[in-house]
């Protein structure tokens, strides 16, 4: 079994479709851990505030396989096909972290997402401040307390899967 964490966002019906996507993590392994959820605003373009989390999970899916299912999963939810990079989604789910897995080309491990935005950063921390990132030698916790995040996040109340 492998850890991975997967970072979760939706700012369409974000509600709905990011307990949708925490149920369909959920059956992808065991002993699933989720972050509070965070509410942010869009970054890199003009939208609506979306919420997001962090889902810790273990694994015996091979990173291939999750990619695939974990795009499947999207897909369902209606996300588009062709969805580009900056734009309003109902669900987005990304590795950031694959057990101990490094790696330069796709999908870049970790993710380069855990450096550059608190939305995921903060949930990362929260579960597991003392994980050492691969390839990085530092850990969430160091990261987190070095960052100097722009974004302002607030805490979801009552947000229950």
């Amino acid at each position: 079994m492998t850890t991975v964490y997967i970072s979760l966002g939706s700012n369409i019906e974000r509600d709905y479709h990011l307990r949708q996507g925490l149920l369909e993590l959920a059956a992808l392994g065991q002993g699933m851990r989720v972050s509070t959820v965070y509410e942010a605003e869009a970054v890199g373009f003009d939208g609506p505030q979306f919420f997001n989390c962090v889902a810790a999970i273990e694994t015996s899916l091979s990173l291939d396989s999750l990619l695939q299912v974990l795009k499947q999963i999207e897909l369902k939810y209606g996300r588009e096909p062709d969805a580009k990079k900056n734009q309003s989604r109902t669900l987005d789910l990304d590795v950031l972290l694959y057990g101990d897995e490094v790696r330069e080309e796709y999908p870049v491990l970790p993710r380069s997402d855990i450096y550059k935005f608190a939305f995921v950063l903060q949930p990362l921390m929260e579960l597991a401040p003392a994980l050492v990132l691969p390839g990085d030698g530092r850990t969430v916790a160091q990261l987190w307390h070095l960052s100097s995040f722009e974004q302002a996040l607030w805490p979801v109340d009552n947000f229950v899967v």
